[in-house]
């Protein structure tokens, strides 16, 4: 399939603007020269962002002024998601040496993977993953694109949402100290999700630029920061094994950690279930790579966190992914290898809740649930961005930007997948289909491809090394979405759902 005959020029704005019709497709060397060369970086740095004279477009007539620090926290707060709370429950599965050696392969990939995707953005000056589809193959890969990114960012929202409204209510009734849970208005989830859907998130999704989320994304990642701690600072309050009668393990650590040498003294197989496994192999292993391989989505949100950086160059902004993927990467270890080091084979595939099987009004793990909840209600403005961005691109792409189109999109989303979460009692084993399809099309499958067909054959022919590692690296996003899919099929045929937790 060739590229398309058609000529385009975008210039991307954060409402989804374009204007097309300016540079033709078949001449990407001239950009090439400008953004590739590397003795040419003083004149990147120029044509990201018109600093001169000159009123010539050149990427966005939309000067970014979004820090390099916002950028790293609104991209963090991108890749981090609900799926933290089951990594534990990954490592109980994997073992810690295979469990670390999984997340470093999938931090380095999904690294990978944003390079070429900023490679092929400065390759044709287009900073929309839909409008790499398009120079790539047309309106066939820009629907693709666009559709890739609204289902998988739908599904995430979604799990989002779920968990506002099955968490919620728990941690209400605790502060209320109430032993069973009532029939009054505010202990029902229903309620909860759309007051908190109307008060808290919507006002920020209206938000126009993403940069000014920058502020919120520091908040959430501050609250997940507070998680990690408790978790760590649990590892060293809950004895191992757990007494049969335990009502409160954490009033008195002393004499509980002399009763925990004690018991381990005297009972051999209780020794043996405190003791961590390096390497497993089970029947669940297999359901925890896709949880793992998807723990680090964040590109449909790179390209727009690119378009308002402040003097954006490549150079930059995969400094600023890089950064991300680490300290996310750090976190996802100690949070797993911690909650793991636990509750060991006992913990369970949602990490808070095996703390409120050891004591259900524990102050720190109400705490905890909190910061959490908050994490994932400041997470979904981020993540709907990028979804409003699509539907304009497949809907709305010459039209100029209306603020009642802009209001109309975010809330008619938000009323859907509200809808969704209230109606839908299985909705994350629908959403598990969704994002086992999307979620390796846009790490895997389109970076590779968009990259083999927008970089020009003179510059890297068909069968250069670094052409033929974007078609390895879309061979494996195959595989892991057939692997994902078959697991899934697998888990309904069988009756047994597994929930490890989802990004």
């Amino acid at each position: 399939m060739e590229a398309p005959l058609q000529t385009e020029m975008v210039e991307l704005v954060p409402n989804g603007k374009h204007l097309e019709g300016l540079l033709p497709v078949g001449t990407p060397e001239v950009d090439s020269q400008r953004v590739e060369n590397p003795s040419q970086s003083c004149v990147e740095s120029r044509g990201f962002l018109q600093k001169n004279l000159s009123k010539e477009p050149h990427f966005t007539d939309f000067e970014g002024k979004t820090s390099f620090g916002m950028s790293v926290f609104n991209l963090s707060n991108a890749i981090m998601g609900s799926g933290i709370l089951g990594l534990a429950y990954a490592m109980a599965n994997t073992g810690i040496i295979l469990f670390l050696f999984l997340l470093t392969a999938v931090a380095l990939l999904s690294s990978y993977s944003i390079h070429l995707l900023l490679k092929s953005s400065g390759i044709v000056g287009i900073r929309a993953y839909e409008q790499l589809g398009y120079r790539a193959f047309g309106t066939p890969g820009k629907l693709a694109a666009a559709l890739a990114i609204t289902l998988q960012n739908i599904g995430a929202m979604s799990s989002y949402l779920y968990i506002i409204k099955s968490e919620l209510p728990l941690v209400i009734q605790t502060f209320l100290n109430l032993e069973d849970q009532t029939l009054v208005w505010y202990l029902n989830g229903n309620y909860l999700v759309i007051l908190v859907s109307v008060t808290v998130i919507l006002p920020l999704a209206l938000m126009r630029q993403l940069g000014y989320l920058g502020y919120s994304s520091g908040f959430s990642l501050s609250c997940m920061v507070f998680f990690l701690i408790a978790v760590i600072y649990k590892k060293f309050q809950v004895p191992c094994p757990m007494p049969s009668n335990l009502v409160n393990v954490t009033g008195n650590f002393s004499h509980m950690e002399v009763a925990e040498k004690a018991q381990l003294q005297a009972d051999p197989e209780a020794a043996a279930l405190c003791t961590p496994s390096y390497f497993t192999l089970n029947s669940q292993t297999a359901y925890t790579i896709p949880i793992m391989a998807f723990a680090f989505v964040c590109h449909p949100e790179v390209l727009p966190i690119y378009t308002e950086l402040k003097d954006p160059t490549k150079r930059k902004m995969q400094h600023i992914s890089n950064l991300s993927i680490s300290v996310m990467y750090v976190m996802y270890f100690l949070a797993a290898l911690f909650g793991y080091l636990t509750f060991y084979d006992r913990v369970e595939s949602e990490l808070l809740h095996t703390y409120s099987q050891v004591d259900e009004f524990d102050v720190l793990i109400l705490c905890v649930r909190v910061a959490v909840l908050t994490a994932v209600t400041l997470t979904v403005p981020i993540v709907l961005f990028p979804v409003r961005r699509a539907i304009q691109q497949m809907l709305f792409q010459n039209q100029e930007f209306s603020w009642l189109r802009h209001i109309l999109i975010a809330t008619v989303l938000l009323t859907c997948i509200n809808l969704l979460v209230i109606f839908a009692p299985n909705i994350l084993g629908i959403f598990g289909i969704i994002g086992a399809t999307s979620a390796p099309c846009l790490i895997f499958i389109f970076p590779a491809i968009f990259y083999f067909r927008i970089m020009p054959t003179e510059k890297e022919p068909a069968r250069s090394t670094p052409k033929i590692l974007a078609l390895c690296f879309a061979v494996l996003g195959l595989l892991l979405m057939t692997m994902s899919l078959s697991f899934i099929i697998i888990d309904w045929v069988s009756g047994t759902s597994q929930h490890g937790g989802s990004h």
